[in-house]
């Protein structure tokens, strides 16, 4: 329990700065030894030690910045949103960018790990006097309040900590090495499918197996209601369509103009690596889907399955990244995936076992993946669990 711990102030038991503006001239970076950490650097890290910098200063470039020791914690207070919650202890001397607070614990007062496990329970965007702009001031990091035991204790509780999260570490890692496993393995598969071709195989160019699929105008039948699909609809983890909108036709966007049926594949072309590829149930036939994505309609000699399949391999993938174009809003044009050779068994009936293989080790990949990413879950609500036991007296 905390009976005998007492609540502080972080400008109490810390110095509390930020860091320097960084140096404009290139020549003060030529050469350099000394670390200059910016927030893209603890950007790399989202809770632990830091010991290098990307950027490094030189003799002139140190000249009258301020120096910052072993064991300073640097806490975004500016920059990228998705930032601001890393928390990262300096494990080498150096320099610090203005765009992070630091935080450096006082000697005997407070151990520099007690603070690092500390800050990490706390929320940025809870603490920010504007939400409109994300940024902390200095003053807010003085206020936080710390529930603070002896020095002894806080080396005690860290000790514990510390291998709490190195098992829990290791876990993660496995975890996440395992799922790699088992998308490699499906994937290792899938690539040979289409890459080693039997006897009585065709090779053809997408667009000569496909039929010709229709437009729509929603805004023609405006009082009619319809299903939308637009480019963010597809889950790409697991190529499912989620998130769609019931609209009347006159509500319809510009882009509604693709109409779909029952087991066409739909492919994103914009932004086209990120595979957002899906089968149309039967919930969603006779529906409409954005312009951003190629309707593909097997022709009947060709196992729809099959051809959704040949858009996940990574040649018809890397295919499409190579083709892309713009950098802000990346696609590939319908002509684009129509010139794509795909290769295929003439027989229906090898055709139909392939897609059956395909099929049971994809469903056995998802419930691996789910497996793992529940544990990933899991592992991460033990961490919050343990800190938050530490933080209560209850190590």
């Amino acid at each position: 329990m905390t009976k005998n711990w007492k609540t502080k102030k972080l400008g109490e038991v810390c110095e509390i700065g930020a860091g320097n503006s960084a140096p404009q001239k290139k020549e003060l970076f030529g050469g350099g030894k000394y670390p200059f950490f910016r927030t893209s650097d603890v950007g790399r890290i989202r809770f632990g030690v830091i010991d290098d910098s990307t950027d490094k200063l030189n003799e002139i470039g140190i000249k009258k910045l301020h120096f910052y020791k072993k064991g300073t914690l640097l806490f975004p207070k500016s920059g990228a949103s998705t930032f601001l919650n890393h928390r990262v202890l300096m494990a080498t001397d150096g320099y610090v960018s203005s765009h992070l607070a630091t935080l450096k614990a006082k000697d005997n007062i407070l151990d520099d790990r007690f603070l690092l496990y500390f800050s990490s329970t706390l929320d940025s965007r809870n603490l920010m006097q504007d939400q409109n702009y994300p940024s902390l001031r200095l003053s807010d990091i003085q206020e936080i309040d710390i529930l603070l035991p002896a020095f002894p204790e806080q080396k005690r509780i860290v000790a514990i900590l510390d291998e709490a999260f190195a098992a829990i570490s290791t876990a993660k890692a496995n975890a996440a090495k395992n799922l790699a496993n088992a998308r490699e393995l499906f994937e290792s598969y899938l690539q040979s499918v289409f890459a080693n071709p039997g006897d009585g195989w065709e090779v053809k160019k997408l667009g000569e197996v496909l039929e010709k699929t229709e437009t729509t105008d929603p805004t023609k039948n405006p009082d009619k209601e319809f299903i939308y699909i637009d480019v963010s609809s597809v889950n790409k983890e697991n190529l499912s369509i989620e998130s769609t909108t019931l609209m009347k036709g006159k509500d319809a966007p510009s882009r509604a103009r693709k109409l779909i049926k029952i087991n066409d594949v739909i492919f994103a072309t914009v932004r086209p690596t990120l595979r957002r590829i899906a089968i149309i149930p039967k919930e969603y036939d006779g529906q409409v889907c954005s312009t951003g994505y190629f309707v593909l309609r097997a022709k009947k000699h060709l196992n729809n399955r099959l051809v959704f399949y040949f858009l996940l391999t990574n040649n018809f993938n890397e295919r499409m990244e190579k083709l892309q174009k713009g950098a802000s809003y990346p696609a590939v044009t319908d002509t684009d995936v129509r010139e794509q050779i795909i290769t295929y068994p003439i027989s229906p009936k090898e055709q139909h076992s392939i897609v059956a293989k395909l099929d049971t080790l994809s469903a056995e990949t998802k419930k691996l993946e789910a497996i793992y990413r529940r544990k990933l879950a899991d592992l991460d609500e033990l961490k919050k669990s343990v800190l938050e036991r530490a933080f209560n007296g209850d190590l």
